[in-house]
């Protein structure tokens, strides 16, 4: 009797939309990449800002956005309350600033994972400081759900550094390279820094991994399997088509993998950067409004009461 063909990886894949899909336990991920032009006397864009929906700009004109900003790009402060942001910063700066009285600038490799827990406000703000050269930045900002039992846990901010995050560098037979960064879900030996302590991400038994991948031109590497059960995202953003064992997959593409098998990734010869997340499902209703997240609509009317009583 032959032997049974091997599982595939693929569940199915397509196109990336804004915000990107996410599994449970995430919510949604955005990738912001903004090719910030030199910067002025104020900390923002060198540049006219005219035919822009200031305050709401989320166009992309010119190949960047001053989202909520109106002098400095970014988020000025607002509120949130039920789950995570786990802040990826590839490029550029970030100025955070929260009701907890802390502060940070970070980027150029940090994370920030923020658990919003029963509520936090915060200001997120991309100062661009080159007033020669363009600022260009690039980040990921992934929201990560809390299960019923900790949505009103006490919020808690945690910078993690570049320094401490792994990163290993695997090569295929051929000796191409593929480099990964680990800021959540070990790899091997490396295991990154823990998650705050009310996070679905610190319970051993959650499975969550927040990885990326730069595979070099024409690599071949194995994401190797994880639990069955777990959910399993690659997000295709950056080269032309990537080969998932027997299945080509086209650029900018969101891929739903099988967590429990392996999956061989190889690349063309423009090379490939994926995002990967993974983890357990919370399994439990989600119902959000705007920076809200809680289990039931009632809970979110009670959340807005609640902001509304302590501001009169």
């Amino acid at each position: 009797m032959p032997p049974a063909p091997p599982v595939a990886a693929v569940l199915k894949f397509e196109p990336l939309r804004f915000p990107w899909q996410t599994p449970d336990p995430f919510l949604f991920c955005v990738h912001h990449d903004d090719a910030y032009p030199a910067a002025n006397a104020q900390f923002g864009p060198d540049a006219s800002l005219a035919g822009r929906n200031m305050g709401q700009d989320f166009a992309g004109k010119d190949g960047w956005r001053m989202y909520h900003g109106r002098v400095v790009p970014g988020f000025p402060s607002h509120p949130h309350r039920g789950f995570e942001t786990v802040t990826v910063v590839r490029r550029g700066l970030i100025d955070h600033s929260d009701s907890l009285g802390a502060a940070a600038r970070y980027g150029h490799g940090d994370v920030q994972w923020l658990t919003a827990g029963r509520g936090i406000q915060h200001a997120e703000m991309f100062p661009l400081l080159d007033r020669q050269n363009p600022n260009p930045a690039e980040l990921f900002q992934i929201w990560l759900n809390l299960p019923r039992v900790d949505k009103m846990a006490a919020p808690h901010f945690k910078m993690l550094w570049a320094d401490t995050i792994p990163h290993t560098t695997e090569h295929d037979a051929h000796g191409r390279p593929t480099e990964v960064m680990m800021v959540a879900g070990k790899l091997g030996t490396q295991t990154p820094p823990t998650p705050p302590p009310s996070s679905w991400a610190s319970r051993p038994d959650t499975d969550v991994a927040i990885w990326t991948l730069k595979l070099a031109p024409n690599a071949e590497w194995t994401v190797p399997a994880a639990q069955t059960g777990s959910n399993r995202m690659l997000y295709f953003f950056s080269g032309d088509t990537l080969r998932i064992g027997a299945q080509v997959v086209p650029a900018n593409q969101a891929i739903w993998l099988r967590a429990d098998v392996p999956a061989v990734l190889q690349a063309s010869a423009q090379g490939a950067e994926l995002l990967m997340l993974q983890g357990r499902p919370i399994g439990e209703p989600v119902a959000q409004y705007g920076p809200f997240v809680m289990n039931t609509m009632a809970e979110i009317q009670q959340t807005y009461c609640a902001r509304s009583c302590a501001r009169s």
